[in-house]
């Protein structure tokens, strides 16, 4: 793949440094960003501390209520002319994303188109109704409007770090907001610095954004910080919990979309043919390392040989290799967590499932995998392996199912197959779940729809659409009266 000569990502811009009212050095020094597929040092960044986040909290503050009063034309048309800038460099910023994230190409093409859409589904917010008119005394106007937060906090993953990182970013900054954004440090640049230079070229107002890469003592700073108002959080379900507790006890509001044990219930009268093909993306697609990856698949014991055939062809079908040449799966994020990944495949295999497919890895890519036979308590049926892993468990009743796909404490993403939609329709209704897809795998998002999960996958929180009006301001209630009326003391 031709690599652009750089115009917009010029590497000088960033080296070693965070963004605030402007670029400049960290207090933590800098750390190096990889390459995933080749181990090589992409780039180097500026490494956030707690110190760097007491900082730019406390700019953006000071910003904030500028920005706040900033006519709603003038905030919409920034957030218009941030996309138009992302779309005009994408082709620079193509390569950048595939070679950070692991990602091939057509991922990071979607990552760009999603969040352009993020931005102006965003810049549209800015001309919505903001409030309510409400029943009242004579005499008395009585009004609920929606005002920003103040500061928010974002802290966002690896695995698709523009959209996570855009998707709270964008509609917090439209309703008024300013924003610290802590991106992972392995892709702080996709999470990041894209980000903030987006928005440097859209002229908007210094400091009302901050981009900090750094670990855990930036993230834990967000949430306790005295100028952060709320904290927006993607990530695990274990590091999710952390920062309800902190935010809990420093009375911030808070947003998690965090893990996900996705199922897929396979009805025996589903078109074989093109479930396949839909479960192969849902689990295999960005290497497994998505939230919503379909990872138990719940076949009809019927069916449960052919759809089993028809998925390991797939898996040996589908090339594995550098995200920059021809392959459908780039490399997993670090080698630690190809060692977990085979490390579930294996304990699974010795606790009775049957390796169909995969299973193997060279370096840092992990082939697509397929396991059958297995059940819960085995790793691939319990954990969230956040890897290429189907794992095949067979049903034999609509309530065997139910039971299969509501068993652990993840309830984010869920499908169902079946050529009677009022039969998935019954059966899906029995899930628990965010998000419910008939005849779709599980990976799936639009800018405009609530997105969210139950129990281990988040706080009940959604973000996307309608919600982001609920997360991102707080509601007050105003009353005017013409003049003031006698009270009896």
């Amino acid at each position: 793949m031709n690599v652009p000569a750089p115009k917009f990502m010029i590497e000088s811009t960033w080296r070693g440094r965070l963004f605030g009212a402007d670029w400049h050095n960290a207090a933590g020094g800098s750390l190096d960003v990889l390459e995933p597929a080749t181990g090589a040092t992409l780039t180097r960044v500026g490494n956030a501390t707690a110190a760097d986040v007491r900082k730019a909290a406390a700019e953006a503050r000071a910003a904030q209520p500028g920005w706040a009063a900033t006519p709603y034309e003038k905030r919409g048309a920034i957030l218009r002319k941030a996309a138009r800038i992302l779309e005009d460099n994408q082709e620079e910023l193509i390569p950048w994303i595939a070679r950070e994230t692991g990602g091939i190409p057509a991922k990071a093409g979607f990552e760009i188109h999603m969040v352009t859409e993020i931005l102006y589904r965003s810049a549209a917010m800015c001309t919505e109704p903001q409030g309510l008119v409400l029943p009242s005394d004579p005499g008395r106007i009585s009004i609920a409007r929606r005002l920003p937060r103040g500061v928010v906090g974002i802290i966002s993953p690896f695995n698709f770090p523009l959209i996570l990182s855009m998707r709270a970013v964008a509609p917090a900054l439209a309703t008024g907001n300013a924003v610290v954004l802590k991106p992972d440090p392995r892709t702080a640049l996709t999470g990041g610095f894209i980000i903030a230079r987006i928005f440097e070229e859209a002229e908007l107002p210094k400091g009302v954004l901050q981009v900090l890469p750094g670990g855990a003592e930036a993230g834990e700073a967000i949430c306790t910080d005295p100028d952060i108002a709320m904290v927006s959080f993607t990530g695990s379900s274990n590091v999710g919990r952390r920062i309800g507790e902190l935010a809990g006890k420093h009375l911030k509001k808070v947003q998690l979309e965090l893990g996900g044990k996705n199922a897929v219930i396979v009805l025996e009268d589903a078109d074989l043919d093109a479930t396949a093909s839909a479960i192969a993306f849902g689990a295999w697609f960005h290497q497994g390392q998505i939230c919503m990856t379909t990872g138990r698949v719940l076949a009809k014991d019927k069916i449960v040989a052919p759809l089993t055939e028809k998925l390991v062809a797939k898996a040996k079908h589908l090339p594995v290799g550098d995200p920059l040449g021809q392959v459908a799966l780039g490399p997993i994020i670090t080698r630690a967590q190809v060692e977990r990944i085979h490390g579930i495949v294996k304990d699974s295999v010795a606790a009775g499932a049957k390796l169909e497919a995969g299973g193997t890895f060279d370096g840092p890519f992990y082939r697509p995998t397929v396991l059958t036979g297995v059940k819960p308590g085995m790793r691939a049926f319990d954990e969230e392996v956040f890897g290429p892993v189907a794992a095949i468990t067979s049903f034999s009743t609509d309530d065997e199912a139910v039971q299969l796909a509501n068993h652990g404490e993840y309830g984010l993403s869920a499908g169902v197959f079946s050529a009677d939609v009022g039969h998935a329709l019954a059966v899906g209704n029995r899930l628990n779940t965010g998000l419910l897809h008939i005849n779709d795998q599980t990976v799936a998002d639009e800018p405009h729809v609530p997105f969210g999960g139950t129990g281990a996958s988040g706080n009940g929180t959604r973000i996307g659409g309608p919600a982001n009006w609920e997360e991102f301001t707080q509601w007050q209630w105003v009353t005017i009266k013409e003049k003031p009326n006698p009270y009896p003391f």
